[in-house]
């Protein structure tokens, strides 16, 4: 009991760390074009310095787009919010409830699906994210 009383101490203040703001910071019909993330441990992306692998896809874009949409239709957490052809603004809800924004462009030429993984809540996500899309990687990877 008193372990669990510390952990659910532990996540509140870390959720309550970060500043209040709009969960969705982005225009309508406007894309990321800098996927970089924060200096908060609590996002991962394919660009920087997290270690994460772009996803890769062969053909057009909109093979690729696909593609990516059939893996998070497998993903009973993820909820497509915005997209346009080459961009998708997604959130992955957790079963507690956190928020965690996945933006993914895919490069027309390169065959790369860029990607930054972040949660819209607190500092930190206990690795939440990184683990997420490791394992949405796996899984698109089995449906290339």
């Amino acid at each position: 009991m008193k372990t669990t009383t510390v952990l659910i101490a532990l996540l509140l203040a870390g959720c309550a760390a970060q500043e209040a703001g709009p969960e969705i910071r982005l225009a309508a019909n406007v894309h990321p074009t800098d996927l970089s993330c924060p200096r908060s441990s609590n996002c991962v992306n394919s660009l920087g310095g997290s270690g994460m692998p772009a996803l890769r896809y062969a053909g057009n874009t909109a093979q690729g787009m696909a593609l990516l949409r059939a893996a998070l239709a497998s993903h009973p957490e993820a909820a497509i919010v915005r997209s346009d052809p080459v961009w998708l603004e997604v959130i992955f809800t957790t079963p507690l409830g956190f928020r965690d924004q996945v933006d993914f462009v895919l490069g027309a030429e390169s065959g790369r699906i860029d990607f930054r993984s972040q949660s819209l809540l607190g500092r930190y996500d206990f690795g939440k994210n990184r683990a997420r899309m490791t394992a949405f990687s796996e899984r698109f990877d089995l449906l290339r």
